[in-house]
């Protein structure tokens, strides 16, 4: 491939803090063990790992008012925020390695300003099983990696609603959604009421995973920064049993290679997150080694040269 790569500053967030689950604090390293910086480098991408972020322990204890840790929580997208800022700074691009999904506040925070400071046109893909879009008025839970398109949108508690300055972040026009099969009775009112774009997996099974990311895909431009949120709750937990939701029913491994690669192939990757990869639920490791597999995907690995 000639296409060349933007340098990639890694960062690791060990943390359970937003989970049901714990072990998702366990994810940057297994990441790091699966080669995930060495696979980069042999692909020619200019690679550095700024190590981890540091934040409060978990004290796994019940929600309080609709949250579960929502102190630490802050502290933690805080510490993303701060990371994700200083890479972009540099003309870097961030890689943040999870940990569980309520850290996208932060990076996604971070990327969202960014980009209005340059005047690029911010795209989110979020590939997850779940839209991630409960309030502390309908979770189930209070676990915050359940709310973090809900925060980015403008809607949760204060601190991670402001997370950068700018109330919303972003919008709901500018996050499309891949995978989903898991969203909550009430949540399911709250997505259709601000009008997310989801491709469930009943889409992608109608339609075909080729013209999903076609649609997905449409309109972005030399303008655009494009981030990838990626959950690997997203894949079908016969091939990542590694996780702490697993939903029957997700994306094969052809079709993830499909996503990734059809990513690729537009050029505009800016940033991206690998979350919610939980060692201790995995066997050998095999589920952070599927997410080094697509992440090189993600920076042009293909079986043949494409123009």
């Amino acid at each position: 491939m000639s296409r060349r790569y933007p340098a990639v500053s890694i960062f690791g967030v060990p943390t359970d803090i937003g989970a049901g689950a714990r072990g998702a604090s366990m994810g940057p390293e297994a990441l790091r063990v699966a080669g995930l910086g060495e696979a980069l480098a042999a692909r020619g991408v200019d690679v550095v790992d700024r190590g981890d972020v540091a934040g409060p322990r978990n004290p796994w204890q019940q929600a309080v008012e609709g949250y579960r840790h929502l102190d630490e929580v802050v502290a933690w997208t805080q510490a993303v925020f701060d990371a994700s800022s200083e890479i972009l700074a540099a003309g870097r691009l961030p890689l943040m390695l999870g940990g569980d999904h309520s850290l996208a506040v932060g990076s996604i925070a971070a990327v969202a300003e960014h980009c209005r400071r340059n005047r690029k046109t911010l795209r989110v893909l979020w590939l997850d099983a779940h839209t991630d879009f409960n309030t502390s008025a309908i979770t189930p839970s209070g676990n915050i990696h359940g709310m973090p398109v809900a925060c980015l949108c403008g809607i949760g508690p204060e601190p991670l609603v402001r997370m950068g300055g700018h109330v919303p972040a972003l919008v709901p026009a500018q996050v499309r959604q891949i995978g989903i099969r898991s969203v909550d009775q009430a949540e399911k009112r709250l997505v259709k009421e601000h009008g997310l774009d989801i491709y469930d997996m009943r889409y992608i099974d109608e339609v075909g995973i080729r013209q999903t990311m076609q649609q997905v895909l449409f309109g972005l431009d030399e303008d655009t920064h494009l981030h990838v949120s990626f959950d690997v709750d997203i894949l079908d937990p016969t091939i990542a049993p590694g996780t702490g939701t697993p939903i029957p029913g997700g994306v094969n491994y052809r079709e993830a290679q499909l996503i990734m690669e059809m990513i690729a192939d537009t050029g505009y990757l800016g940033s991206l997150d690998v979350v919610e990869v939980n060692p201790a639920l995995d066997a050998r490791n095999s589920t952070a080694e599927l997410a080094v597999d697509l992440v090189e995907s993600l920076f042009g690995k293909s079986t043949l040269m494409r123009d």
